[in-house]
């Protein structure tokens, strides 16, 4: 209101304003008589009173509304709350009865294991007694073993000194037999030489009559010959304007490397073929004409002309063996461009089939196997959470390749046969394979047409091509094995393999690892690989698991090296191609072996784990840094052929079963750190004089 405005007076409830004196009526006054102005006020004020009470009316049935309302709602609350309440009021029930029996077997565990600790100190005990009885047997069995020893040994010497006087006797008796018998062949052969000399003059005489008589046949039949070869030599030099056709085509397709060794391969044997017929016709015209050689100028200009188209034609196949020798050169360089772009470390994957007798097979898939085939998917055990939903994991890995199960060894082989070409050219090559026991590591390397015997047959064929150009290869085989943080000889007598220390030695100058006290055999041929196989699967060592009935206890290296000299190019190259068996890496809770298995695979899981190591370090450190090669003999021996100055494929086999889903996933793991590996440039071991 403002300054102005009249402050309206409240209203009794008799509808008066409070400030003004209303008095009761009484019997005793008399009625006023009312004006209109009087009246008018009163119905007014009537009116007013009526709305007033409307708009209170109105408000307090819209609280009301609201009231009810909000009431309504929070009796449903009030009663969600307690239906939730006693929800977990039950569950409260039910988590305690779980507690209680928990608590039950809690206590029933922890008097198990004191019962077990018990017994296990009862059983040291027991093996600390044993192992003083054991020491104390030894001890005897030692010494009785050493006197044993020297009696043999003295026995020996005896034995040997007897066998050396009988040996001299016996050279001496043998010498003067030889010298008896000479003698006697002596005379014998003077008389015999006497007879045929007298013999020889008589016919020698009765020849030459004979031959004067043949010869102005002779010369008729020399000079049609000579107009046939002269045709001939015409014919030859028509052969050889082709082959240098041929050879300019070559030349303009050196962009293809295999279409232009295919050509020129054909092209150099049919060269190879006509010199070889020229030499012939020439050695036949020599002879011809040094039995003639008082013929006539006719005749001696027609073989000068003849003999220089031969030596034209021997030149031009000089020249073509000189080309063939300079695109061998630029193929070796480019074969090595494409290796690089490659990588120098690969891995790929191959999963083995089922056999007939094993069941419940992982679910395993190819997703890209109609394209690239690269990747692999393995899919973990169903699981339901406790919402019911389905959580089961899922796991996908990409590699260089993929094999499948239905993949022999000849395809598998077809990816490593460009890493072999590569040991030939003079590089360090390493190819293993690596995966838990029982996944087909063994099948895949040594089999009948495994790694190793394929390897061999092509090294093998590759040789004898590059005999034409001048390349002659000294092939040496060697093959070891790392148990138990030792070497063993596998081609040596399985009676000195306890005995005989075999001895590593690196060239760091050449990058080359040198093997001291072993058998290396010089390979004239690849079925030899076939006994070598033999003899070393003979004395590997392999043992009986719960994982696996024959189960390899060791790493087995077939160790060629490739040495090849060009005599006419004066370049020599030397390669090492390493084809490794690794041990089968397993769980000790699910191997479940004891004593001396359980040391074996305490050292196996070590010396895999020291791979991983080094391959690790080789990805991550820099220039010069150091790389724990020395942490495991295996990583020793093929220090040369993990580094940088190598090509390294590794093959991680998988097991098809359910059973070892969880040793598959770390193999597969452990493939994927070294697939992200790069390991730098290889350089080849080449010298050139």
């Amino acid at each position: 209101m403002g300054p102005g405005a009249k402050a309206s007076r409240p209203r009794s409830a008799y509808g008066q304003y409070a400030g003004t004196h209303v008095r009761s009526k009484s019997h005793h006054s008399t009625a006023r008589p009312a004006t209109s102005m009087i009246r008018r006020d009163e119905d007014d004020d009537d009116e007013e009173e009526r709305d007033f009470y409307d708009d209170r009316m109105e408000a307090m049935e819209r609280q009301f509304s609201a009231f009810k309302e909000k009431m309504e709602t929070d009796m449903q609350k009030a009663t969600d709350q307690k239906e939730s309440i006693q929800q977990l009021q039950s569950r409260v029930t039910e988590l305690e009865a779980i507690r209680a029996r928990l608590e039950s077997v809690n206590r029933d565990l922890e008097t198990d294991l004191k019962d077990a600790k018990s017994c296990m100190k009862t059983m040291e005990m027991e093996m600390e007694m044993t192992k003083r009885n054991t020491a104390f047997e030894a001890d005897d069995i030692r010494r009785k073993h050493r006197n044993e020893i020297e009696d043999l040994e003295n026995k020996h010497e005896k034995a040997t000194h007897r066998w050396r006087s009988e040996k001299e006797a016996a050279e001496e008796k043998v010498r003067r037999n030889f010298e008896a018998q000479i003698d006697k062949l002596l005379k014998e052969h003077k008389e015999q030489l006497d007879g045929l000399n007298a013999k020889l003059s008589k016919e020698t005489e009765t020849e030459r009559n004979r031959q004067l008589q043949k010869e102005q046949e002779v010369e008729a039949e020399y000079a049609s010959k000579l107009r046939a070869a002269g045709i001939e030599a015409d014919a030859k030099q028509r052969e050889l304007q082709l082959v240098q056709g041929d050879l300019t085509n070559v030349k303009s397709e050196l962009d293809r490397e295999r279409a232009l060794k295919t050509a020129l391969q054909g092209q150099l044997t049919d060269a190879t073929t006509k010199n070889l017929t020229l030499e012939s016709s020439n050695t036949a015209m020599k002879e011809k004409i040094n039995f003639l050689e008082s013929d006539s100028q006719a005749q001696s200009s027609a073989y000068n002309d003849l003999h220089r188209r031969m030596q034209e034609a021997i030149e031009a196949a000089e020249q073509a063996h000189d080309k063939l020798r300079q695109e061998e050169t630029l193929r070796r360089k480019l074969f090595n461009q494409v290796q690089e772009l490659k990588g120098n470390i690969r891995v790929m994957c191959r999963v083995r089939p089922a056999h007939a007798s094993e069941s419940d097979p992982a679910k395993i898939s190819f997703p890209d196997s109609d394209t690239d085939s690269k990747e692999v998917a393995i899919q973990g055990p169903e699981k339901i959470s406790a919402t019911g939903k389905d959580i089961t994991a899922a796991y996908q890995y990409s590699f260089d390749r993929v094999f499948g199960p239905a993949s022999q060894n000849l395809e598998v082989f077809d990816e490593i046969s460009q890493l072999v070409q590569s040991a030939l050219d003079g590089y360090n090559v390493c190819i293993f394979c690596y995966g838990q026991t029982g996944s087909g590591k063994t099948y895949t390397m040594s089999s009948a047409d495994g790694m190793i015997p394929l390897a061999t047959a092509q090294i093998y064929a590759e040789a004898k091509r590059l005999e034409e150009k001048g390349w002659r290869y000294k092939i040496e085989g060697s093959f070891i094995e790392v148990y138990n943080e030792t070497y063993n000889d596998l081609l040596g007598r399985s009676e000195d393999l306890d005995k005989k220390k075999v001895e590593v030695r690196h060239d760091a100058a050449k990058k080359q690892t040198n093997l001291e006290n072993t058998v290396s055999i010089e390979l004239d041929g690849p079925n030899r690989v076939t006994e070598l196989l033999k003899t070393a699967d003979k004395n590997r060592t392999v043992a009986a698991t719960k994982a696996n009935m024959r189960s390899s206890r060791s790493h087995s290296v077939f160790i060629l090296k490739l040495v090849g000299t060009n005599g006419i190019t004066g370049e020599r190259s030397e390669g090492t191609l390493n084809l490794v068996d690794l041990a089968g890496s397993e769980r000790l809770e699910h191997s479940k072996v004891e004593g001396a298995r359980l040391k074996e695979t305490q050292n196996i899981n070590k010396s895999l784990s020291c791979l991983g190591d080094v391959i690790n370090a080789l990805g991550s450190a820099k220039e010069g840094a150091h790389i724990p090669y020395r942490n495991s003999k295996l990583t020793y021996l093929l220090q040369y052929s993990l580094g940088g100055n190598s090509k390294t494929l590794m093959f991680v086999m998988v097991s098809p079963l359910q059973a070892h889903l969880q040793e598959t996933v770390t193999s597969l793991k452990f493939a994927t750190k070294v697939h992200n590996t790069h390991i730098g440039t290889a350089k080849k071991q080449t010298k050139t004089a």
